[in-house]
């Protein structure tokens, strides 16, 4: 069973907000009935349920955007910290979700949560060179010398070369420097590796883009949201 606006949110209409708009205007029926509580509960396997006529089809798959924060690991269990499923609600976990890809357990931002396997399988292999963006803090000052540097592969300290890596300086002061990075791969603790390996410290890391999906700043740490359809047609092109 899930909530008659939660259903509907899932599939795309919109946020939960305008979703109690299309309620309040009559638009959503229930088995042919006009629904006038978002809160009503649904079989979502055998209900039918139709916004202005057109029938919401019950899909197998979910699609989240979570603002992951600070101190939850990118698993769907762990013996020894929360995780980012603890966040999520159980109607959401109802359809099996688990994170797509890793962010560390410090690491804030974009992370995508979807059962969609064949999805996951494609924005994560290799061969596509799917770019993903952060903003990084570091407590040193980068100079356009690390452009190059960066762009031709850094050799991390333990002789490994990392692909090209694109660099944009954002901010330089007495305190640090703040930079873009984009990757198309996810060696483990690669951000930080790769400013080690200069004898920098990052402070602060956080995803704010992956495949061209764009971190909604609109939600806080520790909130998520349904992709829309567009968001999800965009991973699907990946």
């Amino acid at each position: 069973m899930m909530r008659l606006d939660k259903f509907i949110a899932n599939n795309g209409y919109g946020s939960r907000k305008e979703v109690h708009k299309l309620i309040r205007q009559n638009s959503v029926s229930v088995n042919g009935e006009i629904a006038d509580k978002p809160s009503v509960h649904i079989d979502i396997k055998k209900d039918k349920v139709c916004v202005n006529g057109e029938e919401v089809l019950y899909t197998e798959f979910v699609y989240l955007m979570m603002n992951k924060p600070p101190g939850f690991v990118s698993a769907t269990f762990d013996k020894f910290d929360r995780t980012v499923l603890e966040i999520v609600s159980e109607e959401d976990k109802i359809l099996g979700p688990y994170p797509i890809g890793r962010l560390d357990k410090d690491t804030v931002g974009l992370l995508i949560i979807s059962n969609d396997g064949d999805m996951c399988h494609r924005v994560l292999s290799p061969k596509r060179h799917v770019e993903k963006k952060y903003f990084v803090r570091v407590d040193g000052c980068l100079n356009d010398s690390f452009i190059g540097i960066f762009n031709d592969g850094v050799v991390l300290e333990d002789g490994v070369k990392c692909k090209s890596a694109k660099l944009k300086i954002l901010k330089v002061h007495n305190d640090g420097s703040e930079c873009e990075l984009i990757l198309t791969e996810g060696k483990f603790h690669q951000i930080k590796r790769m400013f080690e390996t200069f004898g920098f410290l990052v402070t602060y890391l956080k995803r704010i883009e992956f495949g061209g999906l764009k971190l909604d700043e609109s939600l806080k740490e520790g909130e998520y949201r349904h992709l829309t359809v567009e968001e999800i047609n965009l991973l699907k092109m990946v």
